[in-house]
Order: structure tokens, then C-alpha cells, then sequence
């Protein structure tokens, strides 16, 4: 099974962040380069989620008060269901 290429990246950290770092990894049994990764992996994770927040709420602005903001049959459909729902126990 072949697996995808790694790239070095060379990061000059802080002293301190660097020793926190290792302090770290040594408290989690891990080398420092995997908690490194974990990190920015997270972050990217987070980052893409923030654009696309940021897009949906760009778009909800744009389309607001316009046909596309509301579909009557839909607004109507939900309010049947939670009158429905209110009424069961």
C-alpha cells in the first residue's frame, strides 16, 4: 500500500513553547512531531469551518427578505408541525 509523501516543515518555536511542547509530549507518551501535527491538522479543521460559516452567513445576508429567504409552503409546513407537536404529550 503506498502512502502519500511527507513534507518537512521547519518551525523555529520559542524556548518556552518548545519546552512546553516537549514537556507535553514526554506527559503523553508521544513524540513532540505528532502532537505538532495533531495541532495544525485541528487548526485547518477549524479554519475551513470558520470560511464556511462565513460564507453561509455572507449568503444568508445577501438573500435576506428576498423570495429566497422564505418558501411559504415550507414556513407553513413547519408551523403545522410544531402545532402538531404541541399538542401530543
Amino acid at each position: 500500500m503506498k502512502t502519500a509523501a511527507a513534507h518537512n516543515f521547519h518551525v523555529p518555536l520559542p524556548a518556552g513553547v518548545y519546552s512546553r511542547l516537549r514537556s507535553e509530549a514526554e506527559r503523553q507518551h508521544k513524540p513532540a512531531t505528532q502532537l505538532v501535527k495533531q495541532v495544525v491538522e485541528y487548526w485547518l479543521d477549524e479554519q475551513e469551518k470558520l470560511v464556511l460559516h462565513e460564507e453561509i452567513a455572507r449568503y444568508a445576508a445577501e438573500v435576506a427578505g428576498t423570495g429566497d429567504d422564505l418558501d411559504e409552503q415550507m414556513e407553513a409546513a413547519s408551523l403545522e408541525h410544531l402545532q402538531e407537536s404541541e399538542k401530543q404529550p
